[in-house]
């Protein structure tokens, strides 16, 4: 299965440092009128099959297409290049030198567009091409396993580069075209952007096991007003909702530690560095107590977003269908 997901941490380097070696291509082509990929790009596959059948009736029939169209086709080359290619001998043609030496650079180029255009279309195969997906650090554990596992029960030959990011990332990644799909958090407004909600996460508040609160099951957050906390970098929903809710509860909070994910939170809680407001554990840590906050906004929704009315390949639709028919199922721990 190695070969069926790839995986991108944000941690790991920049988006534009993991993209896939066949997403980027060698060299970048000019693009201007004048350029010579623009005049010249339309005429290599008529010179091509000139040059492999050396005969300018047999090419015309075989790219099915008038035989004085050809032969105009190929001296707009010529005059484009300001060379000889072929030399004319009665119904026949050879290549001059400088022919032989434009006929392999014309191949290889054929070839490019020919791999690229099937490199397309394997991308777009319902059975067997590739979605890229985006999701929080904290659906990495559960939720985005489960919904591969069932996925690819039914399209086992889908192929999947996973992306695991922060929100205000994710979707801008999903507005360039880069990904497909992503779980984000809190729900994206904006009619460039769909989102679906898939479900919500109750906040807990989360302090060492030896915390003067530690006890208790349910807090309001002004109670540890002067707690330092430890929270998850700017630009991530999470601490957004943190902020907001602090705001509400009358404090600013006091942050000791940033971090990226949930879990690294949870053991700087632990060691004792701070409190932190963090969605349900995956599986209970004795080191920490999490406990109920009061507040009705200590909540996140989970969404699955897309762009608005952009096509989405076959197997990214598919992908799309099935998750929304999972919602339900998503083990959110709330």
């Amino acid at each position: 299965m190695i070969d069926a997901v790839r995986y991108e941490n944000r941690s790991a380097g920049s988006p534009k440092q993991q993209r896939d070696a066949d997403d980027t291509p060698a060299t970048t082509v000019e693009l201007a009128p004048d350029a010579p990929g623009v005049l010249l790009a339309p005429l290599l596959a008529q010179f091509a099959a000139v040059a492999r059948l050396e005969h300018v009736t047999r090419a015309a029939a075989e790219l099915g297409m008038p035989q004085p169209t050809l032969s105009r086709a190929v001296a707009r080359l010529e005059e484009e290049l300001g060379v000889a290619l072929l030399a004319r001998e009665g119904r026949t043609v050879r290549l001059t030198r400088a022919g032989r030496i434009f006929l392999g650079a014309a191949e290889r180029a054929l070839g490019e567009v020919e791999r690229g255009a099937e490199a397309a279309r394997a991308e777009a195969d319902p059975t067997g091409g590739r979605v890229a997906f985006g999701f929080l650090h904290a659906m990495g554990s559960e939720a985005v396993p489960m919904l591969l596992r069932g996925f690819r029960a039914e399209y086992p030959k889908v192929r999947f580069q996973l992306v695991q990011d922060y929100t205000d990332s994710m979707l801008q990644r999903l507005r360039e075209g880069e990904l497909d799909l992503c779980l984000v958090s809190p729900r994206p407004e904006g009619p460039e952007l769909t989102a679906r909600r898939l479900g919500e996460q109750r906040l807990r508040l989360v302090v060492p096991a030896d915390h003067r609160l530690a006890g208790r099951q349910r807090v309001r957050l002004k109670e540890v007003a002067d707690d330092a906390f430890v929270t998850l970098e700017p630009g991530y929903g999470l601490r957004r909702i943190t902020d907001a809710l602090c705001a509400e509860a009358g404090f600013a909070p006091r942050v000791s530690f940033e971090g990226e994910e949930a879990e690294t939170l949870r053991g700087l809680v632990a060691a004792g560095l701070g409190v932190a407001v963090l969605p349900p554990a995956t599986a209970p840590r004795p080191d920490v107590a999490e406990l109920q906050l009061s507040s009705p906004g200590a909540r996140r929704e989970i969404a699955l977003a897309w762009v608005t009315g952009r096509p989405l390949t076959p197997p990214a639709e598919s992908f799309r269908t099935y998750v929304l028919s999972a919602r339900d199922r998503l083990p959110l721990h709330s």
